[in-house]
């Protein structure tokens, strides 16, 4: 804990840097495959920074994450070896399996879900490419999900600023799950809507 507590440090203090945004970038491409931290933490600290730029720093954080997911991915496909063993750092091989029966059942759904809720990304952007998930229905759905969540928090910060921050911080989780049942609700509504049009 003490070398994640670290870590999380030294993130934070890349805001008070000229280079917060490329490491924004970075950070957020490093989070998709590998690294521990997400990219949250800095985006709120240098959207709170700027907050008339919130939406720009949404905006570069999740094409970091995306391009990050589609290196895991490919980890995940040519190099299971090292993907692997990234992943058994995170969790067990029973979580694994489980990712797998995601993937089977939910495709779209299961890396969506991954890509917005605090369940570690990296997980699902390796084991993608190993289970070999279709590339373009991940892209689209690392898309989505990573964008919406980093858009709704730099959302929050633009038209709210620091009295958001708070808020944000104490219901991170229960707003992740409302997305879920909105994102779930909305797949359910597409198939349903498909169903009476054939």
């Amino acid at each position: 804990m003490k070398i994640i507590r670290r870590l999380y440090d030294w993130v934070l203090h890349w805001a008070e840097t000229p280079y917060g945004t490329p490491a924004l970038f970075i950070l957020a491409f490093a989070e998709s495959s590998f690294f521990p931290i997400p990219p949250d933490v800095l985006l709120m600290a240098l959207g709170l920074s700027r907050s008339k730029r919130a939406l720009y720093y949404a905006a570069v954080c999740m094409t970091g994450s995306v391009l990050g997911g589609m290196a895991g991915f490919y980890i995940g496909l040519q190099f299971w070896e090292i993907g692997n063993s990234i992943l058994l750092y995170y969790v067990n091989e029973e979580v694994i399996e489980q990712v797998r029966t995601y993937f089977q059942s939910y495709e779209a759904w299961a890396i969506a879900i991954a890509g917005f809720t605090p369940i570690p990304y990296k997980v699902f952007t390796i084991s993608a490419g190993f289970f070999r998930v279709d590339f373009l229905v991940f892209v689209i759905a690392s898309f989505l999900s990573r964008g919406a969540r980093f858009f709704i928090i730099s959302g929050l910060i633009y038209f709210f600023g620091s009295s958001i921050k708070s808020f944000i911080d104490k219901y991170f989780n229960l707003l992740s799950y409302l997305f879920i049942i909105l994102l779930i609700g909305g797949f359910i509504a597409i198939k349903f809507l498909g169903d009476i049009h054939d």
